[in-house]
């Protein structure tokens, strides 16, 4: 059990990093243009990358697929940028009728992504671990957990923002995602394959 514990508190540091901010960016970029009327939405959508994220660190950690490092961690910032991009178009659509079938689908292959920029390190952890199903099921608790924190936090900051500061939802929508993108504009030029 005090593994388990072990694995929660990497999956929660795995997200909370400031250091290693590109999930953070991703998951703001991700809940950005939901309210809290539409929160179930952008639960969902975490909770389909915190699957995906974790099924590469399976794939990798059973070693049934890897990618090269270089390519992954170019990708990553990538997902962020066309997270941000599309929420340019999406702030137009009112998000309590909007359907998020496109986000899900681009938030499945971004998870599968984002796990397997982890999944180096996260096989060199498990490389002494006789048995992985638990380690991967408690770290994939704490990226859940802790996401969930991120997602309220920039919800909260979204309605603070729009009712206090009487901004309209779509602006703040194109200010936050642009902003995302200038921050990640220097990953994307540093991690750059060529």
């Amino acid at each position: 059990m005090e593994n388990f514990w072990f694995y929660i508190k990497l999956g929660l540091q795995h997200v909370l990093d400031l250091g290693a901010y590109d999930h953070i960016l991703f998951l703001a970029a991700l809940a950005v243009p939901f309210t809290f009327k539409s929160w179930k939405k952008v639960v969902l959508l975490a909770s389909v990358f915190t699957i995906f994220h974790c099924l590469s660190l399976v794939l990798s950690v059973y070693n049934f697929f890897t990618i090269k490092v270089h390519l992954i961690e170019f990708l990553i910032p990538v997902t962020i940028v066309v997270t941000a991009i599309f929420n340019l178009w999406y702030s137009k659509i009112d998000t309590k009728k909007g359907n998020i079938t496109i986000h899900a689908i681009a938030t499945t292959i971004f998870g599968l992504i984002h796990g397997f920029g982890f999944s180096n390190y996260f096989k060199m952890l498990m490389s002494g671990e006789e048995e992985k199903l638990s380690p991967l099921v408690g770290f994939a608790a704490g990226i859940e957990i802790s996401q969930l924190v991120i997602v309220l936090c920039v919800l909260i900051l979204g309605y603070l923002i729009t009712k206090f500061l009487k901004i309209k939802q779509s602006i703040f929508v194109v200010v936050v995602s642009v902003l995302i993108v200038l921050i990640t504009i220097p990953l994307l030029i540093s991690t750059f394959p060529f």
